[in-house]
């Protein structure tokens, strides 16, 4: 049996810096060319999770870690940050978004620590708009959860008009999932899989 890597951050660092060197294919990839990988592995790992099946969530998390890998050995290419400087970001984030664990701070609860969390980032992240930040290209569902939220946290009114739009009404149908406590995304995706799963084993007979 072959024993186990002492560092196997390092090795997987290592292992795509030759990678990067010396496969032909590689070495022609750039951020922009990568990105539909990364998008692809996202939603992978995603249905992986959503598969209970703990192997195949660590195959999907590890085809994840290799696409920031190739993003974070192309940017030390051209000066830009290194695979360390991805790495130690992380961890220096960690422990100041985590003072209640790294520091002094104290909480009592679950929405305590977000807060504390929020509050940490706003001061790191002024942003002109409570809803600054948010990445476009969210698919619709996530994107009204997170604006609904980010409302909320400012405690800033959104009027959901009761209309006969179904943009509107798609929109209350998520003010109404936060209410409930339940993840409109993940909600719709589980409807959909009741639906795909009895056609599918119909179309295996």
């Amino acid at each position: 049996m072959a024993a186990e890597p002492l560092d196997p951050l390092g090795e997987f660092r290592d292992d795509m810096r030759r990678l990067r060197a010396e496969c032909a294919w590689k070495r022609e990839q750039t951020h922009e060319s990568l990105r539909r990988y990364l998008v692809e592995e996202s939603w992978e790992t995603l249905e992986a999770i959503d598969s209970g099946d703990p192997d195949h969530l660590r195959e999907e998390l590890g085809d994840l870690l290799l696409q920031i890998g190739f993003h974070a050995v192309i940017a030390e290419e051209s000066g830009a940050f290194t695979f360390d400087d991805v790495v130690m970001g992380i961890v220096a984030k960690l422990r100041r978004r985590n003072p209640h664990v790294f520091g002094d701070a104290s909480v009592t609860d679950a929405a305590s620590v977000n807060e504390l969390w929020e509050s940490v980032k706003a001061t790191e992240k002024p942003r002109d708009s409570v809803f600054d930040g948010l990445p476009p290209g969210l698919p619709a569902l996530l994107l009204a959860d997170k604006v609904l939220d980010r409302a909320e946290r400012a405690g800033t009114a959104v009027n959901v008009p009761a209309s006969p739009d179904l943009g509107d009404r798609l929109l209350a149908l998520v003010a109404e999932a936060r209410a409930a406590g339940v993840d409109p995304e993940h909600a719709l995706r589980d409807a959909v899989r009741r639906v795909v799963m009895p056609s599918t084993s119909a179309g295996g007979r």
